[in-house]
């Protein structure tokens, strides 16, 4: 089953069986190490049989083609000799001591074998397809696949959930564990926190048989002896495993003020090098989860509660979050490091009243009108959260920048929660935790739409997401800058009353549910008076501004209309001053004037240094009034990424601190703009051809194709050698030469 994918062109594959299993809950127990940046623990996964969720596929094609189970060989578990060095504890308020915890181990070294980790090399289970159909062929035992990647698995048991106390409510026989998973999942929304304490108490429950598993590169296949179906498999699993400091899922790294950090950053593969889990957006699950680091560190994660840390012992704290909605496993978000907490100077008592007020342990859930999505506790059935215009929140940034947030983002916070309520209707979640993150943080990774084939998936629920793997998506916006000029558009075109009124009639419908672009669009078209459609439909819409390469139609037509703004006429006269002072000689006569420079906004600063660029030779003179009269190396990344080509192109050595500062602290707006049609990437000007010249330099080091000049850059690389390895996180993920960047 192993499979070896090309990233410079294959797909990301979604491996569980999904249209089989379900899972309801998983309940996360971990640690985390910043020595030898791993994370480490447990985590126990709840089951629904998921027959009746699985796809009818009378016109839907397979992804993968199945295969026996008879391609699979596993190992059989061995007994787990690990020292204990130490006994995990819980804090007495959880009140879950009924059992005891498994001790923290020593170090996984079982990988070295390659046996249980998601390792290149071929593993126990080989198959020439992407997956076995992991369902019930006659004899063979039924088999759970799981998405994987970069985890040692130590240990996989069934666990014995009829052994906790008070369960036996949940079921007429005690003994049928699966009866008493099945019960429990299927809890009302107004028992959630009855749900959540026996969710807990089953995840320390005691295991009552190992099970058999095996992994390779993208999965985590388990099997229970004898076991032939779904419905008869362990519905509640506990898995032992460590993450890898190479790990995909997590960023190990230093944040503004120099001390280590670890979050999740939006990777191309999700989290399933955080923890095994159901991929594919179907397997909407809940989660709760039980973190334990350093006192010195703040834990953050998605969740519904504002968690505060507990002391176990000394020099150490747990942090426990959960969450009630069902969401994909992609959303699950993790942030551990010395964070400070940014608060107002003065909190008023409304401040404190309201936070009060809507806390979600005082809600009472009244069915005040009808939902779509599956049963949990929806706060748009809640008569008081409907009407909350300001929920509560809290803001963790840095040490360094702990005075900047109070001064500039906290304020911010309040009226973009009351805009969003007064446009869009009822907060979905009861509270936000805003963080501030390392500049380095890269775009957030996103599955190009397929028109009517998104969504396909195979017999099993396995399916891909289309250019997952693709290198230049984590650095890529394109796709969200399009998305928004697509939203305008069709704002302008609707006009913003009706418009936002869809938005918030579109909110109400569809939350907590999953949706297709093909889906928005066609309920936004079915609001528009026919008279006014015009040549919109679903289908022109996907091929003008979804599939096509370049800026749309209506969007060329705007920008040529926006050569007219006053905004850009300005920045116009601005490059003529520039040209003029660039040729003006060193030693000027006395009647001639100095030239009056205008201020401008960022984005004129943008325009401004994208017409600079085109200029053959900017003299060290003009380069550095440009620099202080704008003070360029302050501005945003936008600005000094235009500023750090203008240092390389030129050869200003002067400035070459700002070009290292650039490609060691602004990863994600690094895009690898090699868009050779012609069209227009993130941060470039219309018609560029190539990549700009200090992306061309870090990648290449070569002469630039779009310039006759000798390729100035290339004495950065030379000079500044170590400045390629601080950024090798972006520069592994460049591919090599003009032909194969092309997007």
């Amino acid at each position: 089953m192993d499979i070896k994918l090309d990233p410079s062109r294959d797909d990301l594959p979604l491996m569980a069986n999904t249209s089989h299993i379900l899972v309801k809950h998983y309940v996360l127990d971990l640690d985390v190490d910043f020595e030898s940046q791993i994370i480490e623990g447990t985590i126990v996964l709840f089951f629904e049989s998921g027959n009746k969720f699985k796809k009818q596929s009378s016109s839907t094609e397979e992804t993968y083609p199945s295969e026996s189970n008879k391609a699979c060989k596993f190992r059989t578990p061995e007994p787990c000799h690990i020292p204990v060095t130490n006994t995990r504890t819980v804090s007495s308020k959880m009140g879950y001591n009924d059992f005891v915890i498994c001790g923290k181990g020593e170090k996984d070294t079982s990988g070295k074998d390659g046996n249980h980790d998601n390792q290149e090399q071929a593993s126990g289970i080989s198959s020439s397809k992407y997956c076995c159909d992991a369902g019930n062929h006659g004899s063979e035992d039924f088999l759970l696949v799981l998405d994987c990647c970069d985890l040692s698995v130590l240990k996989v048991e069934e666990v014995d959930v009829a052994a906790v106390p008070g369960i036996e409510k949940f079921t007429r026989s005690p003994k049928l564990r699966n009866q008493i998973v099945c019960e429990l999942v299927a809890l009302p929304a107004d028992r959630w926190r009855e749900q959540l304490d026996y969710y807990a108490r089953c995840s320390q429950a005691p295991g009552c048989g190992e099970l058999l598993f095996d992994i390779d590169t993208w999965s985590l296949q388990i099997r229970k002896t004898g076991v032939q179906t779904a419905t008869d498999f362990p519905h509640a699993i506990r898995i032992q495993y460590t993450t890898k400091p190479q790990g995909r899922s997590v960023t190990w790294t230093s944040d503004q003020s120099g001390r280590p950090c670890v979050y999740t950053m939006g990777s191309p593969i999700n989290n399933r090098a955080l923890f095994p889990c159901q991929e594919p957006p179907v397997a909407m699950s809940t989660w709760q989860a039980t973190v334990r680091a350093a006192a010195s560190f703040v834990v953050l994660m998605s969740g519904e509660n504002s968690a505060k840390p507990t002391q176990l012992r000394e020099g150490c704290s747990s942090w426990h979050y959960y969450v009630t909605m069902p969401m994909p496993a992609s959303t699950f978000t993790i942030a551990v490091g010395s964070w400070t907490e940014t608060k107002p100077e003065i909190c008023s008592s409304d401040d404190l009243a309201t936070e009060k007020s809507f806390s979600p342990f005082e809600a009472d859930f009244r069915y005040v009108g009808v939902c779509g999505h599956m049963e949990y506790p929806c706060r748009f059935q809640n008569a008081s959260a409907t009407t909350q215009e300001i929920i509560p929140h809290r803001v963790f940034a840095p040490v360094c920048l702990k005075g900047a947030c109070q001064e500039t983002l906290l304020p911010l916070i309040p009226p973009c929660l009351s805009a969003a309520h007064s446009v869009l209707g009822t907060h979905p979640f009861s509270r936000l935790d805003v963080l501030i993150v390392p500049a380095n943080f890269p775009s957030l990774g996103m599955a190009r739409p397929n028109k009517e084939k998104t969504g396909h998936v195979s017999d099993s629920g396995s399916s891909v997401i289309k250019h997952g793997l693709n290198p230049d998506k984590v650095f890529m916006q394109v796709h969200y800058l399009k998305g928004y000029f697509l939203l305008r558009f069709l704002a302008r075109r609707l006009g913003d009353d009706t418009y936002f009124s869809f938005l918030r009639k579109f909110v109400h419908k569809f939350h907590g549910q999953l949706i297709l672009s093909q889906d928005f669009l066609q309920m936004l078209l079915e609001s528009i008076p026919e008279e006014r459609r015009l040549e919109l439909s679903v289908e022109n819409i996907f091929q003008d501004w979804l599939e096509s390469s370049g800026i749309p139609q209506p969007l060329q037509r705007e920008r040529l209309a926006g050569a007219e703004c006053g905004l850009v006429r300005q920045v116009s006269a601005e490059v003529a001053k520039w040209v003029r002072v660039n040729r003006r000689p060193r030693k000027r006569k006395r009647k001639e004037t100095e030239e009056v420079l205008e201020k401008l906004l960022p984005d004129q600063l943008v325009l401004l240094l994208e017409h600079l660029l085109e200029q053959r030779t900017l003299n060290p003179r003009t380069l550095q009034r440009l620099e202080r009269t704008y003070h360029l190396s302050e501005q945003d990344a936008e600005v000094r990424h235009r500023w750090c080509e203008l240092v390389v192109k030129h050869k200003y050595t002067e400035a070459y601190r700002h070009v290292e500062r650039f490609l060691q602290e602004d990863q994600g707006k690094r895009s690898p703009c090699k868009e050779p049609t012609g069209s227009t990437c993130v941060h470039e000007p219309v018609g560029r051809r190539f990549p700009c010249r200090l992306c061309w330099a870090a990648a290449y080091g070569g002469q630039h194709p779009a310039t006759p000049c000798p390729p100035a850059w290339l004495s950065v690389v030379v000079h500044v050698p170590w400045l390629l390895s601080a950024a090798g996180s972006w520069l592994q993920l460049v591919p090599v030469g003009v032909t194969s960047a092309c997007l």
